[in-house]
């Protein structure tokens, strides 16, 4: 289903921006407070994302099972 490859996609992307923010925090380059608040934030665009992904694979496959 293309709705699982973009699941898919936006994890990836989520875990590379983790990867990111752990780098930074690793290497002082960030506070602890500023790590825990890139991965909260992170998580809750990853979080909107899917809603918005779901939304629309759902409108989709009610259009695709209407009788015209």
């Amino acid at each position: 289903m293309i709705a699982e490859d973009h699941r898919v996609a936006i994890r990836n992307i989520r875990r590379e921006a983790n990867e990111q923010i752990k780098k930074l925090a690793k290497e002082k380059k960030i506070a602890e407070d500023e790590d825990r608040r890139g991965h909260d934030e992170t998580q809750k665009m990853t979080d909107a994302c899917m809603l918005k992904l779901d939304q629309a694979a759902r409108a989709k496959e009610k259009e695709i099972m209407e009788i015209r």
